[in-house]
């Protein structure tokens, strides 16, 4: 009979527990739902949350008895010493994050799934890697998009060369704040660059000079636009036209993801070298938090590699501090992997 998995959720707030009450009655809420860490760890066949964790212990309880886990705690240090736990899922504010993994991962967790933004710090990024690697913890990053079925179609499309040789990639998000969204822009631009390390970025942020406390920017600026140069030749352009759409363009088509996520356009070049539309697979709408935590089983069970390992987090968390850095070095490329591990992103309440 198949293992079913011990989780424990840290962080009973927005991500961690209640997002879902916010979209199930909008438009496309099949686009999220189950969207929070607990609605997907209950909808996840192989999980069991068995318990939870908040530092405002009436929050806890409530959220305790809302997904009928066994126990709620104010203290997740406590959480993963009492409860052997098989996955923990983090959904704080990225401050603890850092500390919140290589505690898990110390404790002998099997499996981790984290909220965006990664953390707040380069040297962090550097901490949880060297904590989570050689005790191979199988690591999911809360950027849902990369495990969806749709995302994940248009991949495997350009994987098999319907678009010929890509060469660029335009994440269409609009102007919105470093960490806080534009997380999941950077993960889109390195997951339709075909996962590649990065040679360098640049960029534009609103920050000034009055912001930094040395290394340290004391808010989480908008980011206006970024430019990636991958290793692998694809260019990168994170544009102010909003609209969460993402277009791929190679030597014989284009394609675009629309409306967030609803389907997508494919034109490929006809004789003339004319890009027509072409039928492009059927959208399969579905939940990647819930793929993201079926991902973190499969791995488990094969002992394989998850989707948005902590390789990938890290290499998409980096592109956010690039970015940020090449604006304070007024717009100059700045070479990855960042010299700079002291760079930090930190506002008092992250």
């Amino acid at each position: 009979m198949p293992t079913t998995y011990r989780v424990g959720l840290i962080g009973c707030g927005r991500m961690g527990a209640t997002i879902d009450d916010e979209v199930k009655s909008g438009p496309n809420a099949q686009l999220f739902l189950p969207y929070s860490h607990a609605a997907a760890i209950v909808a996840c066949e192989r999980m069991e949350l068995v318990a939870v964790c908040d530092p405002i212990e009436e929050k806890a309880e409530r959220i305790r008895d809302r997904y009928g886990a066994q126990r709620a705690y104010a203290d997740y240090r406590e959480m993963i010493e009492r409860e052997n736990l098989d996955v923990v899922s983090i959904a704080t504010r990225p401050g603890p994050h850092a500390e919140q993994v290589i505690f898990a991962a110390e404790a002998g967790v099997k499996g981790i799934y984290c909220e965006k933004s990664l953390c707040n710090a380069v040297h962090e990024m550097d901490a949880m890697l060297q904590a989570c690697t050689p005790r191979g913890v199988k690591f999911n990053y809360g950027t849902q998009r990369r495990y969806a079925a749709l995302y994940r179609d248009a991949r495997a499309m350009i994987e098999r060369g319907d678009l010929g040789e890509v060469q660029a990639v335009v994440a269409n998000c609009g102007i919105s704040v470093a960490q806080w969204g534009h997380t999941h822009a950077a993960d889109m631009m390195l997951f339709f660059a075909l996962d590649s390390e990065a040679e360098f970025a640049q960029g534009t942020v609103q920050a000034e000079a009055a912001d930094w406390e040395g290394d340290r920017l004391t808010i989480d600026p908008r980011i206006s636009n970024g430019y990636v140069q991958f290793k692998n030749g694809i260019h990168s352009y994170l544009v102010g036209a909003p609209g969460w759409e993402f277009e791929i363009s190679g030597t014989e088509g284009t394609l675009r993801t629309l409306s967030n996520g609803m389907g997508y356009s494919l034109r490929q070049k006809d004789e003339h070298g004319e890009l027509r539309p072409v039928g492009a697979p059927e959208a399969i709408i579905e939940s990647g938090t819930l793929r993201g935590m079926e991902d973190i089983v499969r791995a488990i069970d094969e002992d394989g590699d998850t989707q948005g390992n902590l390789t990938l987090a890290c290499r998409s968390q980096e592109l956010i501090f690039a970015i940020v850095e090449s604006h304070r070095q007024g717009g100059a490329r700045v070479a990855l992997p960042l010299e700079n591990r002291a760079l930090s992103i930190a506002p008092d309440h992250y």
